[in-house]
């Protein structure tokens, strides 16, 4: 259904050691023709992940053998799928720590199944556009900053940028669009996408790692009083 073209359906892991949660994802998302695979704990979720060619992956945070952030951290070290995480907690530390380690999103329990479905759905259409698209221009130069659109890759000055899957869309999104302001709704928008459940603080939390990562060309990304923010490489040359 989302696959286009794929001959096999998307995969979908999802790893939790309640078997009733698990049965619960499994029967929405194959109402979509999803194919869910299973995990019961962490180990099994790596193991499971290597194994199967996986589109979207579901963590849930409290895992025995191995919690979800560190299965997160290491899918990241090979992948950029999208990944939300299961959370029985809605602290701000929780998801602060989850966009850090480069998650796409997150549900915290007990959760709506529709909702997810919801969620799952428009990431994995996100996704799969996003491998369907062919830019105009494979690369910017901005003579300090590169960014490869192929390779989702970033370099400042010689130096390569490790930045999760969505602070390297805010940027590609705001380098594309330089000098133009855009709200937090419409950052929301552009790069989350419209149904994205979050809040605004998403967006502040994302600006704050990525003006963390240009270090001292953190001044591009400027701040837009009670609007938003914009790029502007031309900011104290």
């Amino acid at each position: 259904m989302y696959g286009g073209d794929y001959m096999e359906p998307l995969k979908v892991l999802i790893a939790d050691d309640e078997k009733g949660i698990r049965n619960i994802i499994v029967e929405y998302l194959n109402q979509e023709d999803i194919e869910v695979i299973e995990a019961v704990d962490g180990v099994d979720a790596l193991n499971q992940f290597k194994k199967h060619t996986i589109d979207l992956v579901i963590l849930d945070v409290m895992m025995p053998k191995m919690e979800g952030w560190t299965v997160c951290k290491e899918i990241r070290k090979v992948s950029k799928i999208p990944i939300i995480m299961l959370t029985a907690r809605g602290e701000e530390y929780d998801k602060l720590l989850g966009f850090e380690l480069g998650i796409d999103d997150y549900v915290v329990k007990p959760f709506s199944p529709k909702e997810l479905r919801a969620r799952v759905k428009a990431h994995l259409a996100r996704s799969q556009s996003m491998l369907e698209v062919v830019p105009i221009k494979n690369e910017i130069d901005l003579g300090e900053l590169r960014i490869d659109r192929d390779a989702r890759s970033v370099w400042l000055i010689d130096g390569y940028l490790q930045l999760a899957p969505k602070e390297y869309e805010l940027l590609l999104f705001l380098v594309e669009n330089p000098r133009k302001v855009f709200s937090r709704e419409q950052l929301l928008s552009a790069v989350w996408g419209y149904d994205f459940f979050g809040d605004d603080r998403t967006v502040d939390t994302h600006i704050k790692t990525l003006r963390e990562h240009l270090k001292s060309y953190r001044k591009w990304i400027v701040t837009v009083w009670r609007i938003g923010y914009k790029f502007d490489p031309e900011v104290d040359r």
